[in-house]
């Protein structure tokens, strides 16, 4: 017995120091997992600077690379070397690298050339002017010919000049004639010069093109006509497509023999034009729209077929016109039943349809403002006082600031 109470301490001892044992290998093993995702993430964070590293040395190398001097080609030599032109001045005959591809060498293209060798290093795009791109109209206009009114013989002639070439060229081949290159339209303002130009647009899958005749004309010497050749240089590229001159005067007006520096650099943009309209390179499926309210000032070399081969003329809308354009402008109006169209358009004598449509905001805007959802007589009648009489006393009494 006294043997089994002399055992009993040495047990406990044991089994205190199994204890011991078992939770210090616990925590070796926890701490052995720890090191080991501290080991994993060392390992990433290791890979992950060696490719930032790569990454900055490839841009160090890149940044150390001498610069690149643009030039355009002028001839292509038998034994494969090029004549280029570079942007500093001078003409050289230069090798060219084996990275570019010979079909890419043309002459006129935009190549970059080495500085120290000016070896052919690369093919550049074609550069267009960002007011150029800036004329691309991407989504199409909402217009459509329903929203036009009496203009029907004036819809019917652009059809046949603008859409008719491009949605059925075959119908002109049958006959044996060309179609026209371009169409002018000339009338009083808002009488729906652009409104059929935005319509063509929305009618034809063609590239719209836009553009107002006074961006143009440009301060430096060249750069207007550098624009006009651009402005063509994408309408064929994404042809079939349409250009519209808005405002063609600003560019057109006809040349004098006594004129200023400026007036010089308008004419050699209209020589441009003239070119381009009627040069060498044919316009294949580009048509051209101008529009302009004064024709009187036009140069006579714009308007002889050839270039502008259709003029068409808006006139001021007449009391069936006039009646047709107040239906389109009111057909989502809520209406009183006394509003009556016809006597709204004897009123209207001499509205253009831009007046018109400023009308029928107009008498809206009274409805609003007494607080009514429907449009009556009265609220018309208002409104050809305030736009139609007003307008014009406005006008004259502006007169004499302008004069």
């Amino acid at each position: 017995m006294d043997q089994d109470q002399s055992q009993s301490p040495m047990l406990e001892e044991i089994h205190r120091k199994v204890s011991v044992l078992e939770e210090r290998n616990l925590e070796l093993v926890e701490e052995s997992r720890r090191v080991e995702g501290e080991k994993r993430f060392v390992e990433g964070e290791l890979i992950r600077l060696q490719k930032e590293l790569k990454r900055l040395k490839a841009e160090l190398e890149r940044l150390k690379a001498p610069p690149l001097i643009i030039g355009q080609i002028k001839d292509i030599l038998a034994d494969g070397r090029v004549v280029v032109k570079s942007s500093t001045g001078p003409d050289f005959i230069v090798s060219t690298s084996d990275y570019v591809s010979p079909d890419l060498l043309l002459a006129g293209a935009r190549v970059a050339l080495n500085k120290q060798t000016l070896a052919v290093m690369g093919v550049l795009p074609p550069s267009l002017d960002p007011i150029v791109v800036g004329a691309e109209i991407i989504s199409k206009p909402d217009t459509q010919y329903d929203d036009i009114g009496g203009l029907q013989d004036q819809i019917l002639e652009v059809r046949e000049a603008v859409e008719d070439p491009l949605l059925r060229p075959e119908l002109y081949k049958k006959v044996g004639i060309d179609p026209p290159k371009g169409v002018l339209l000339v009338g009083p303002p808002g009488t729906g010069k652009t409104l059929l130009a935005k319509a063509v647009a929305k009618q034809t899958n063609a590239t719209f093109i836009r553009f107002v005749g006074s961006e143009l004309v440009q301060k430096y010497i060249g750069e207007g006509a550098r624009l006009v050749r651009e402005l063509f240089d994408l309408a064929r590229q994404k042809a079939p497509s349409i250009v519209f001159i808005d405002e063609i005067d600003s560019v057109g007006a006809k040349r004098l023999e006594l004129a200023t520096s400026g007036d010089r650099e308008v004419q050699r943009t209209l020589m441009q034009l003239l070119a381009e309209l009627d040069g060498f390179n044919p316009l294949g499926e580009v048509k051209i729209i101008g529009a302009t309210n004064r024709p009187d000032i036009l140069d006579e070399a714009l308007l002889r077929p050839g270039r502008f081969d259709r003029i068409i003329e808006i006139p001021m809308p007449n009391f069936e016109s006039r009646t047709e354009i107040y239906k389109i402008h009111s057909k989502r109006m809520n209406l009183d039943q006394s509003v009556n169209l016809e006597e709204l358009a004897v009123k209207s004598e001499g509205a253009t349809g831009a007046d018109m449509k400023a009308i029928c905001t107009e008498a809206g805007m009274f409805a609003i403002r007494d607080n009514r959802d429907i449009v009556t007589m009265i609220d018309f009648e208002k409104a050809v006082a305030k736009v139609l009489d007003e307008g014009t006393e406005k006008a004259m009494e502006s007169g004499p600031m302008f004069a």
